[in-house]
């Protein structure tokens, strides 16, 4: 028999849920490393294997393509054994795969450890499966909670790449990327232990189902509209994040006030995400997101109309601050539609849908500024994405009202 102490720990929104928060935002900040360190190593890596930049690229596209395949196959692997082993296996994969990578011999090696050892199996595996998890373990402040828990991949974003660029070229990127290894080995996996404990919706028959108020729609309908949208939204938001630097060395700036930028922009991006929190809990995923929507186009408009040196940093920040709500979003409206026993899988499909926004939204720009000679155009096209995403939440916004009444409600168990 469990005591009334024992229980109201153990309840959604109880001590054990905040803990289990602080615990999955530190694992996510951690295992994040996996998606940033292969942009601060890559000029070292091009210059060590003597290849184009292109080709040199290649680490990084295989590392986010297998970060988007992982967090549909490790939200389903959380979905039945538990996130306790999720982490595990990520913690295990980022370890082995950082001291492989240190000691690959060629390009390929490199590249083929990053996608599969440290995006499919590792990062991955910090990410959208830990937001799922975290969602079984709040009701009424679910919204901040996943927002705080999605943050550590931007904490990542702005934690890591001073730390190994330090390391870099003290030791150069092979003993960093050995260093990495060993201690995500030793860190990782203790804090994995901390989340073995279920989670409330295996007592709590009210937790174990989303809310209803699916507004008529199917399963499958829902599920798709979320796929494009976040695949349309993050078509918009690779833009900036993806093209910044370079946008700054064009315009004379130099790209060291671009990397500036990108990071005002990430930094503002975590007050943005745990904002939405609040927000989400308040109005709700589908609201959340909405506004999100149209907040990132209007900042993504602005790049249009301006170029200045200080307008830029202003803007970036404005970017930062109205688009990182966005993704956490996404993961907040699973659970109010979908049964909390697919929360990971269904989530994991979503967040791979907006990786793949990210990483075909970074070429295409690229590509559109080749066709093109500037990046006005590839701004246009993300605020053009960005409208596409706005449309698909207005719908969906409208139907849940029209059909299904008041927006759904997280069940409190």
């Amino acid at each position: 028999m469990h005591s009334l102490a024992e229980e109201r720990r153990d309840a959604p929104d109880g001590s054990a849920a905040w803990l289990r928060l602080g615990v999955a935002t530190l694992l996510s900040t951690l295992g994040g490393v996996g998606m940033w360190s292969v942009v601060v190593v890559l000029p070292a890596v091009q210059a060590e294997f003597g290849v184009a930049r292109g080709d040199a690229s290649l680490p990084y596209t295989l590392t986010m393509i297998g970060f988007a395949f992982g967090g549909v196959l490790l939200g389903g692997v959380a979905d039945r054994f538990g996130i306790a082993v999720t982490t595990a296996i990520g913690a295990l994969a980022l370890g082995v795969g950082y001291v492989a990578a240190g000691y690959s011999a060629s390009l390929w090696q490199f590249a083929l450890i990053q996608g599969l050892l440290i995006g499919f199996l590792g990062c991955s595996a910090t990410f959208a499966p830990l937001m799922a998890d975290i969602s079984h373990w709040f009701a009424r402040r679910r919204g901040i909670a996943v927002a705080i828990c999605a943050s550590g991949n931007y904490l990542a974003g702005t934690l890591w790449p001073p730390v190994l660029q330090h390391f870099v070229e003290a030791v150069g990127w092979r003993q960093t990327h050995i260093g990495v290894g060993v201690f995500c080995a030793l860190a990782m996996p203790p804090l994995a232990l901390l989340l073995r404990r279920p989670s409330p919706r295996s007592a709590s028959p009210a937790l174990a189902e989303g809310s209803g108020g699916r507004g008529g729609l199917s399963p499958r309908v829902i599920q798709g509209a979320l796929i494009v949208a976040g695949f349309a939204c993050c078509m918009a938001m690779s833009m900036p994040q993806v093209h910044i630097v370079a946008y700054c060395g064009d315009l004379g700036y130099g790209v060291a006030r671009g990397a500036q930028m990108l990071s005002l922009m990430l930094g503002f991006g975590i007050v943005s995400r745990v904002a939405s929190g609040f927000i989400a809990d308040r109005i709700g995923g589908i609201g959340t997101l909405l506004l999100g929507s149209v907040l990132q186009g209007l900042s993504l408009a602005l790049y249009l109309l301006f170029d200045s040196l200080a307008s830029l940093y202003v803007i970036s920040a404005l970017f930062g601050l109205m688009q990182g709500g966005i993704v956490p979003s996404y993961a907040i409206v699973v659970r109010e539609y979908f049964p909390a026993r697919e929360a990971g899988s269904r989530v994991g499909v979503v967040i791979m849908a907006t990786i793949f926004g990210m990483a075909f939204g970074g070429w295409f720009s690229g590509v559109i500024f080749d066709l093109t000679g500037s990046y006005r155009a590839a701004f246009a096209n993300g605020v053009a994405w960005n409208v596409v995403n706005g449309t698909i939440v207005v719908w969906l916004l409208h139907r849940t009202a029209r059909v299904g009444g008041a927006r759904p409600r997280p069940a409190l168990g």
